[in-house]
């Protein structure tokens, strides 16, 4: 199998690296890419992380997936960039110094009429949208979310209109369904279908892979940035074979790698990203809850006090379910969300591309 420089016959593992890119300096910019080919015939998972330069887990989580006995354990094969974004990664930061807005929302969709000419991220991101749908049967995108924040699994809404009837969105959902759940994370839908579009996502690399190739892929959020979290970096290595032995690729799992299911959702009930509770006050924040924590709509979730700590006012969780992470920082300016959060969610998980 051959990827990029990376070339694995049956039974190996190989590193390279893709070329996407030349830079000014006139060198190219190089993603790092593992292949592991296993001796027999199976599916391809492709295993991305790193597209935000600062999140630091799932880099090691790309990386720990690709052990050298790899190929020997699989039916198949296992594609791994851990660096999907080297610009932001030399800065330590979200962004590549391509440019100022996120390198994860410039995936292609098919159905969107821009007539704006694609510059460079957007360049290098269908490049690399192209090698993997060339060959992949499932994606994970691996992602941290914030400091102390919950793991937990992004599952998009699948979405039907020129790419797919309402039918093979239904069936693509499934597949995507049987995948997440086999991670053994806390599994949350991805924003409401109208939000999910505004907000880009289905340029994001899974939500492209989903959406506009029909591939399952998903997005894992392992922790904070900027250092690797062990529990979450394990949690995420076994998630991958999870995924793996789901795909009936797994002949033998490894001793080192745990069993999925060290995180668990604090709820029964299905939930969707939302970003609130936000606040109406300007001031100092003093969270009442912490990552993990289950909170029923009316619940008070945070303080607002002044500098001198006067309390100025009190913030209410608007929907049932949990905390995933708690906004960074102490300053609180008006309009800032206070919380990440797993909301109450009983949307559909397909839904059509331009609804009215």
């Amino acid at each position: 199998m051959d990827i990029g420089t990376a070339s694995a016959a049956p039974g190996e593992l190989a590193r390279g690296h893709l070329e996407l890119t030349d830079l000014p300096t006139g060198i190219p910019e190089r993603l790092p890419v593992i292949v592991a080919n296993g001796a027999e015939a199976g599916p391809t998972l492709w295993i991305t992380g790193g597209v935000h330069g600062d999140e630091a887990t799932g880099v090691a989580v790309t990386q720990d997936v690709m052990r050298e006995d790899l190929p020997q354990r699989i039916s198949g094969a296992v594609v791994a960039v851990p660096v999907v974004n080297p610009a932001g990664l030399r800065r330590n930061v979200r962004t590549s110094y391509y440019g100022d807005d996120d390198p994860n929302r410039k995936f292609p969709d098919p159905e969107s009429d821009s007539s704006t000419p694609p510059e460079v991220q957007e360049r290098i991101d269908e490049r690399l949208y192209d090698t993997i749908v060339d060959s992949a049967d499932a994606l994970i995108d691996n992602h941290t979310a914030g400091v102390n924040s919950h793991p937990f699994v992004i599952r998009d809404r699948v979405l039907y209109g020129e790419r797919r009837t309402e039918s093979e969105a239904e069936a693509l959902a499934d597949e995507l369904e049987a995948l997440v759940e086999a991670t053994g994370l806390p599994v949350l839908t991805e924003y409401p279908a109208e939000e999910y579009v505004d907000k880009g996502l289905q340029r994001s690399t899974a939500g492209a892979v989903c959406n506009a190739a029909g591939i399952p892929a998903f997005t894992t959020e392992l922790g904070g940035h900027s250092v690797v979290t062990e529990a979450a970096r394990a949690a995420g290595v076994a998630a991958a074979y999870g995924v793996m032995d789901e795909l009936g690729m797994l002949r033998e799992w490894p001793d080192a790698v745990e069993e999925p299911g060290a995180f668990e959702s604090p709820v029964e009930f299905p939930v969707r990203r939302f970003r609130g509770p936000r606040t109406e006050t300007a001031g100092l924040l003093r969270h009442r809850v912490e990552a993990g924590d289950a909170v029923e709509a009316g619940e008070v979730v945070a303080d607002v006090v002044s500098a001198a700590g006067e309390r100025l006012d009190t913030i209410e969780a608007e929907h049932d379910g949990y905390v995933l992470g708690r906004k960074e920082g102490l300053a609180a300016y008006e309009g800032d969300a206070v919380l990440s959060m797993a909301a109450r969610d009983d949307g559909a998980l397909v839904a059509p591309r331009d609804a009215e």
